[in-house]
Order: structure tokens, then sequence, then C-alpha cells
């Protein structure tokens, strides 16, 4: 895995998919940086960005995904992770 890959998640506490994306990237051991959808400068930045202000939003380096819970979401990012260790 390259150390130089970027993972932001917008999320909020309660829910659920945005606690299994945690505990994923936990266990895969890959650092991610969070931003609490709870603030609304947080979910003005997350609507800026991305169009949408849902939890939970994943960035892999400027790549986004939203929309759907996290096993729907879980083979895009996989997918995007492994796009970034091969470059």
């Amino acid at each position: 895995m390259s150390t130089t890959v970027r993972i932001e998640i917008y999320t909020t506490p309660s829910c659920p998919d945005c606690l299994a994306l945690k505990c994923w990237l936990n266990t895969q051991s890959l650092p991610f940086v969070e931003h609490d959808l709870r603030d609304p400068a947080v979910a003005e930045e997350a609507k800026r960005r991305t169009g949408v202000r849902v939890a939970h939003i994943t960035i892999i380096d400027g790549k986004h995904i939203f929309f759907g819970t996290f096993a729907v979401q879980r083979p895009e990012i996989e997918a995007l992770l492994d796009l970034t260790k091969a470059a």
C-alpha cells in the first residue's frame, strides 16, 4: 500500500455504515481523516466538494464515493485502493 494514499471520510456517530467503514479501514491499517457531518460547516464543505452532505462519504485521493451502504460501497473503495497501489 502506498503511503501517499489520502482517505477522508464524512460521517456521523449514529450511522451504522459509518461505523462499519471506520472499523474496516482500521482492520486494514488504513489511516484516514474523519469529518463529522453534524457540524454545519463540515456538512457545507462536503456539499461543496461532492454535491451531497449525507453520511457516509468516502474520498480516496480526490475520488469520492457516496450513496449506498458500506457493503455496496466496499467494492468501489477496494478498487480505488488497488488502483492507488498500482500507481
